[in-house]
């Protein structure tokens, strides 16, 4: 038995109980977890704005050490350390076979179905996102396991899963940010701070950081944004006079809401691109006139899992954690244990801090 985060029901708050955990099957890895990130895609499961089968235990951004592995496994061996990949591609489906692995139509497939038992009853249980990463073990298929590159703090490490992965691919694969170009980025949460470093790091000139707390200021010119407006009405006013008059040459939008994506819309330049990585709930509307939409030129998109082929970024970014361009530490602002759950999502709520993470 292993301690767990359980979400009993859409909408209840998260109880710590005990779970059973079968031996990896053929084809799975039993992992111990060393540490996972409290992500808001974990509070958007358990209010019901993204589907979650329940009961479940959730959390997705993890990192820990192998500990058994099914039959036929060969990726991973026991004792390896591992990250998590919450979408891992199947590479036979039509998005897989246009290199397009995080739009795998088969990815969540691991969500679908049970994966261990509560102990008091022995009720089934589902995996968050595949990987139920909110408990000190979880079993997962074997692509859904990704080896450490050596040199990376597998604590830390845990944010590689997402956060790292949505924010570095988010300026490097979705907006494709070149030197010197301005960023607006909207949201200076765990994947905003990402998206930071990386917009740094892609060597980008004016970088405008966007939140409603100004208590963040601090922790965003840290992550590399040369500027920071506190979202108000003005916001795109203000970003377009911190871009000589044009408007940022990229806006990336890591909060979700309609609201922010109309105004990281409006705040990008003439022929600029505007990058959508927060998940919005269907009820989310944006609307746009058709004479803007030519006017402006603007490209807008979407961003999954930051367009990133995690196998193929996992070394590269790897390779600026080693070389000091990038630190993981930086984004983590409180270090908990699985009780702290419910209060990371109140901060989240709230607007309070970058990425909490659940140390085991």
């Amino acid at each position: 038995m292993v301690r767990a985060a359980v979400l009993p029901a859409i909408g209840a708050p998260l109880k710590v109980a005990e779970i059973d955990l079968p031996d990896p099957a053929p084809g799975q890895v039993r992992i111990r977890l060393a540490a996972a990130g409290v992500c808001h895609s974990d509070l958007s499961l358990s209010n019901g704005t993204l589907r979650q089968p329940v009961p479940a235990v959730l959390g997705h951004e993890g990192a820990g050490t192998v500990v058994a592995v099914g039959a036929g496994v060969t990726a991973v061996a026991p004792g390896d350390p591992v990250v998590l990949n919450w979408a891992p591609a199947c590479g036979t489906c039509h998005f897989c076979g246009l290199d397009e692995p995080w739009l795998c139509a088969h990815a969540g497939a691991a969500a679908e179905a049970p994966y261990a038992t509560l102990a008091a009853d022995g009720s089934a249980l589902y995996p968050g996102l595949g990987t139920a990463v909110f408990a000190e073990e979880t079993v997962v298929p074997e692509r859904a396991v990704l080896p450490l590159p050596a040199g990376v703090p597998l604590t830390d490490a845990a944010l590689l899963g997402c956060a790292v992965l949505t924010g570095y691919g988010a300026i490097h694969h979705s907006a494709r940010v070149r030197p010197g170009e301005s960023v607006a980025v909207f949201g200076v949460g765990g994947v905003g701070l990402a998206v930071l470093q990386s917009a740094r790091i892609a060597g980008a000139g004016t970088v405008v950081a966007v939140d409603v707390s100004p208590a963040k200021e601090e922790l965003a010119r840290a992550a590399g944004a040369t500027e920071f407006v506190f979202a108000g009405d003005d916001t795109a006013k203000r970003i377009r006079e911190l871009t000589g008059g044009l408007g940022a040459d990229v806006a990336v939008e890591c909060v979700g809401r309609a609201e922010t994506i109309r105004t990281a819309w409006s705040c990008t330049r003439r022929g600029g691109r505007t990058t959508v990585v927060g998940i919005g709930g269907k009820d989310q509307q944006v609307s746009f006139s058709a004479l803007e939409l030519f006017y402006f030129g603007r490209t807008l998109s979407g961003c999954v899992y930051g367009d990133s082929d995690p196998a193929r970024d996992l070394p590269v970014i790897a390779e600026h954690v080693r070389a000091g361009r990038l630190d993981l530490g930086a984004m983590v602002t409180e270090r908990i244990g699985l009780d702290g759950i419910p209060a990371a999502f109140d901060a989240m709520l709230q607007g309070r801090g970058g990425r909490a993470l659940v140390v085991f």
